[in-house]
């Protein structure tokens, strides 16, 4: 990507354009603004509309933002330019804004939109007098890293990521579940347990949410693996809750059945690890291992599928794991005639499945039907005497 960079000389002087364009006054919430009110400022353009709901989900992250750089000093403003067909729907969206915007005029601010080459919304555009270039997808950066993402530009961000990109591959487990003021997680029933507790031991750290059907079937399966792991290997490992959930009853829902620990929902450090782990779905299980490094970010195929076999939960285990299984089956027939079917059974491989024999659940190889829904484990077969 490119990046924005204004495309006439005097884009980024907002005044000019005021006086050209006949803009008189500025507004907020509350009423007029004078147009001195920009003087001296860094301002920001801030394309959105009412109808539009990823714009409506934006706004709290810009609030946040643009309170905090406020409060480090940072004379700062937005402007609200808007994509609303009519004033209802731009007065009706700016009660949600704490900063400025330019009176509704749809013409007027067609015009802005096509000086800016605004093709999408939200769309976030600062203005630098010297012409630097910034990022050019500012939401998403600004939903990321707040006001951190501050000047906006492509350095920045890449200065960022190259930050979590550290923090993934270098940091012990303190530095990426702690947090300022904070060292500890909680238990279910509020307890405080220092991380450094967690040291020396495997950790997943689980990203779900309670809303979501998947995370609590395989919370059900987690937690069968984490009881069986503390029954046989006493506490060698741990499981760190990282909410998704959309609010703090959902949260306290969710974990209230857990019986490992959790990042407390009001800190940040949720939404900083799941973009440092990049999380784009839910269920999701990182481990990290003794020595403080991730092992695998693919932890749930693990658990799904090799249970507590996968312990300790590298991709050096699941390597022996999967030649123990090629080797398994390398040495049953590839077919079967059963006495208890009246088809040939073919070996195959299934996540899971029933035995139709045992009735017991089964995964990997199965001697299966091709003509009906038939399956047996290997060690349920009875072979046909044909003597």
């Amino acid at each position: 990507m490119a990046g924005f960079q204004a495309g006439y000389i005097d884009d980024y002087d907002i005044l000019k354009i005021f006086a050209a364009e006949g803009v008189e006054f500025l507004v907020s919430s509350e009423g007029k603004v004078p147009l001195s009110e920009c003087d001296g400022k860094i301002i920001c353009l801030f394309f959105s509309a009412n109808w539009c709901r990823p714009c409506r989900a934006f706004i709290p992250h810009l609030i946040e933002l643009y309170g905090t750089l406020r409060k480090r000093g940072l004379n700062l403003e937005i402007i609200f330019i808007s994509f609303d067909h009519d004033e209802d729907g731009f007065k009706e969206h700016l009660k949600s804004m704490p900063w400025l915007a330019v009176p509704f005029d749809a013409k007027l601010h067609r015009r802005f939109i096509n000086r800016y080459q605004v093709d999408r919304i939200p769309s976030f555009r600062p203005l630098y007098p010297d012409g630097t270039i910034v990022e050019d997808d500012l939401i998403v950066t600004i939903e990321d890293y707040g006001a951190d993402s501050f000047p906006f530009t492509r350095k920045r961000y890449e200065e960022l990521k190259a930050k979590d990109r550290k923090k993934r591959e270098e940091a012990n487990l303190e530095e990426l579940l702690a947090d300022e003021g904070r060292d500890f997680l909680i238990t279910g029933d509020d307890r405080k347990v220092p991380i450094s507790q967690l040291v020396g031991k495997t950790i997943g750290l689980y990203f779900c949410a309670y809303w979501s059907p998947p995370c609590r079937a395989f919370t059900i399966q987690l937690m069968d693996l984490y009881n069986n792991l503390k029954a046989a290997k006493g506490d060698c490992c741990e499981v760190v809750l990282i909410s998704t959930d959309r609010d703090l009853k959902e949260f306290n829902v969710n974990r209230s059945n857990m019986p490992w620990l959790a990042i407390p929902y009001e800190d940040k450090t949720r939404h900083d690890l799941c973009r440092i782990f990049d999380i784009k779905g839910i269920p999701a299980l990182v481990f990290v291992g003794p020595d403080g490094k991730v092992t695998s970010t693919n932890g749930k195929f693990m658990v799904s599928s090799y249970g507590a076999e996968a312990f300790p939960f590298t991709e050096s285990r699941i390597r022996v794991l999967e030649a123990a299984l090629r080797k398994e089956g390398e040495a049953l027939p590839q077919q079967f005639e059963d006495v208890k079917h009246e088809h040939v059974l073919k070996l195959d491989m299934a996540k899971a499945y029933v035995c139709d024999s045992c009735k017991e659940k089964g995964k990997f190889w199965a001697f299966s039907c091709d003509v009906c829904d038939y399956d047996l484990h290997p060690s349920c077969v009875e072979k046909v005497n044909k003597d």
